[in-house]
């Protein structure tokens, strides 16, 4: 098998994987991912599709993410790295989205008008 690369997006994060057979070691941004994911949950969340799989200690993952916070980092990894599983088995597909890990999360920030404060928030309104 040949490393499996893969993309996940999540807010304004990018992170671009390659899944290849290996130990189980994650590496981000040339750090390990626990360094990298201080936050206990953020490092579950990494860890999420390969406990939903069984798969864990089997590949070894190289992500490279930019943009964004940690916890969209996190989660664009996640995504990731659930598509790079399902490339290589697609009998996962499902137990995976049942979880709701195969699927792009389309929130993001709105915009701001112009004329507002915000996207939402208007400036204040005087009367007289």
């Amino acid at each position: 098998m040949e490393i499996i690369n893969t993309s996940g997006r999540r807010k304004t994060s990018v992170a671009r994987v390659y899944l290849k057979p290996g130990n189980g070691t994650i590496t981000v941004n040339n750090r390990d991912y626990k360094e990298y994911f201080s936050v206990p949950m953020l490092q579950g969340a990494v860890e999420q599709p390969f406990q939903l799989t069984q798969q864990e200690g089997k590949f070894d993952v190289t992500a490279n993410i930019t943009g964004g916070g940690i916890t969209g980092q996190a989660q664009a990894l996640r995504l990731a790295i659930s598509k790079a599983l399902v490339e290589l088995d697609a009998t996962v597909k499902p137990g995976l989205r049942a979880a709701g890990l195969v699927t792009r999360d389309p929130r993001m920030v709105e915009r701001k008008k112009p004329g507002q404060k915000k996207a939402r928030k208007r400036f204040q309104f005087s009367k007289r």
